[in-house]
C-alpha cells in the first residue's frame, strides 16, 4: 500500500538501491551528479544497505551530509558486541530455549546509531517518496514499507538473520530484505524509468569451515535471485539502466575506509551514463 503522497502522479524516475554493504554508498555519488544537472529521482526504493542510503536520498540530504552520516553510522563495531547467551542457545537449546529471534550480535549499537541519524522522521513525510523492502520472518515473503518511522524500517531491512534480531513493525517480525528481493525493481514498476544500483555478493575465496559453506550457498542464491529480478524487468519492457560499477577489488562488508572512494566511483559512473539516462527519459542531450 502506497502513501497518499505517492498517489498524485506516477513517478518519472525511480532510484532502486539493492544490497551491497558499504558499496551501496555509490548511490549517493550517483545522486550527487544527477542533482547537479537537475535530474532528481521522484521515487526511491531500498533494500538492506540500500534502504539506509536510500533513506538519506529520500530525506533530501546533500551528498556530503549523507556521506558523513554513513561514515558515523556504518562501522565494524556494529558487529563486535556479541550476545554470549546466543552461544549457549546454540549448544544447549533444550536447556535455556531457542527462539525465532536468535541473533549472534547485540543490536543495541545499530539501533542507537540509526535512531540518532533519522530520529522521528516518518517515511510518508520525506522529501521524496520512499519504499523500503524487508522480509516477513514468519511468512517468508517480501514486505514493502511506505509508512512509519524511517529508523524502524531501515533497521528491519538490514536485520541480517543470525547476525541481528528481527524488528517488529505492525505486529510482524521483519528481517533483511535481501532474503526475498535483493534488488527490488518490481517495487518500482509504476515508474516511467528506473536507475538501479545493485551488487553481486562476493563468493568465499575458500570453503574451510561451516560458516563459509553457508556463505557460499546463500550468496549463490541471492546473486541468482537478483539476476532473475533484473531479467524479469527487462522481459517486461521496463525502461531501466543498471549501474555496473567498476570497483577493482573486493570490498569488505564493513570497510568504511573505502566509502569516500566508492562515492567517487558512483559520481564517475553517473557522469559516464548521463547521455544514456537522458535518452531513457527522452530528454534532449546536453550541449
Amino acid at each position: 500500500m502506497h502513501s497518499a503522497k505517492e498517489n498524485r502522479t506516477p513517478p518519472r524516475l525511480a532510484l532502486v538501491l539493492g544490497s551491497g554493504g558499504v558499496r551501496s554508498i555509490a548511490a549517493l555519488g550517483i545522486v550527487d551528479v544527477l542533482d547537479d544537472v537537475g535530474l532528481k529521482p521522484d521515487l526511491v526504493v531500498g533494500c538492506s544497505s540500500g534502504a539506509l542510503f536510500g533513506a538519506c536520498v529520500a530525506a533530501g540530504w546533500a551528498a556530503g551530509q549523507g556521506l558523513d552520516a554513513a561514515l558515523k553510522l556504518w562501522s565494524p563495531e556494529l558487529t563486535q558486541k556479541k550476545r554470549w547467551r546466543a552461544y549457549v542457545e546454540l549448544v544447549a537449546p533444550k536447556l535455556i530455549g531457542f527462539g525465532a529471534d536468535f541473533a549472534l550480535r547485540d543490536a543495541g549499537l545499530i539501533r542507537a546509531r540509526v535512531e540518532r541519524a533519522f530520529g522521528d522522521m516518518r517515511i510518508e513525510d520525506l522529501a521524496v517518496p520512499l519504499r523500503i523492502v524487508a522480509t516477513d520472518a514468519t511468512r517468508g515473503g517480501p514486505v514493502v514499507l511506505t509508512r512509519g518511522r524511517v529508523a524502524d524500517a531501515v533497521r528491519a531491512s538490514m536485520a541480517l538473520p543470525f547476525m541481528f534480531p528481527s524488528v517488529e513493525i505492525d505486529g510482524r517480525r521483519l528481517t533483511d530484505g535481501v532474503l526475498t528481493d535483493p534488488l527490488p525493481v518490481s517495487v518500482a514498476n509504476d515508474a516511467r524509468a528506473l536507475l538501479t544500483v545493485g551488487f553481486r555478493g562476493a563468493m568465499p575465496r575458500r570453503v574451510d569451515r561451516a560458516s563459509r559453506l553457508v556463505a557460499q550457498v546463500t550468496t549463490t542464491m541471492i546473486n541468482n535471485l537478483q539476476d532473475a529480478r533484473l531479467a524479469a524487468a527487462r522481459a517486461a519492457g521496463q525502461r531501466m539502466l543498471n549501474f555496473e560499477l567498476d570497483i577493482d577489488r573486493r570490498i569488505g562488508l564493513w570497510e568504511t575506509a573505502a566509502m569516500p572512494r566508492i562515492f567517487e566511483i558512483g559520481q564517475r559512473a553517473a557522469r559516464e551514463q548521463l547521455p544514456a539516462i537522458r535518452r531513457m527519459l527522452e530528454l534532449p542531450l546536453a550541449a
